[in-house]
């Protein structure tokens, strides 16, 4: 998983509220069995009409927010369902962190595992952050977001275990593998494995 250190971006706002899974990759796509190719298929139902065209007035299709690594939403993003696909969409899109002032767990316990950064900040801080059209930088190692522009920063809350994940950019395969001596002894010493 690629390290997660800084990220210095415009934002994009999505001034909705109880986004869930589905809304973020409908069902209809989670055919895929890679963990990319889910970015086209972000906010389909919003981004798109009935005929495949683009609703100009979605922010995805907005060009002034074209190259965004950074969404600021609203309250309980990521509801619903469990799927992975929802962050593997916002990833594959080109996010690598989101805003809001509050995430179903599972989401952003996802959003750890697949290297994405959810911040979480008070409402007001969110409808400022919405209002900007100045680069943001949110530093992980700090635990800050601040506007370039004007220097106004916040500082978030995020565990120490999830930090390092995504400031290593571990998977839980490599939190694994930090202990195969213990688990070769283990193994060893109940007679799971022969020695060598």
């Amino acid at each position: 998983m690629k390290r997660f250190e800084r990220i210095t971006s415009i934002i994009t706002p999505l001034a909705r509220i109880n986004v869930d899974t589905d809304q973020i990759i409908p069902k209809q796509f989670l055919k895929l069995v890679k963990s990319t190719g889910f970015g086209d298929h972000l906010f389909y139902g919003w981004r798109y009409g009935p005929d495949g065209t683009k609703v100009g007035t979605f922010p995805l299709n907005d060009p002034k927010y074209a190259g965004s690594r950074i969404l600021v939403t609203g309250e309980n993003f990521g509801c619903g369902s469990s799927r992975e696909h929802a962050v593997w969409a916002l990833r594959d899109y080109g996010f690598g962190a989101v805003i809001a002032p509050s995430f179903a767990d599972i989401f952003a316990n996802n959003c750890v595992k697949s290297g994405v950064l959810a911040v979480r900040l008070g409402q007001d801080a969110v409808d400022e952050l919405a209002g900007t059209e100045s680069p943001v930088t949110i530093d992980l190692e700090s635990r800050t977001v601040t506007v370039v522009e004007t220097g106004r920063s916040w500082e978030f809350e995020i565990g120490d275990h999830a930090q390092r994940m995504l400031l290593e950019g571990l998977d839980e395969i490599d939190l694994t593998l930090e202990h195969v001596s213990e688990i070769d002894a283990y193994e060893q010493s109940h007679g799971l494995r022969a020695s060598s």
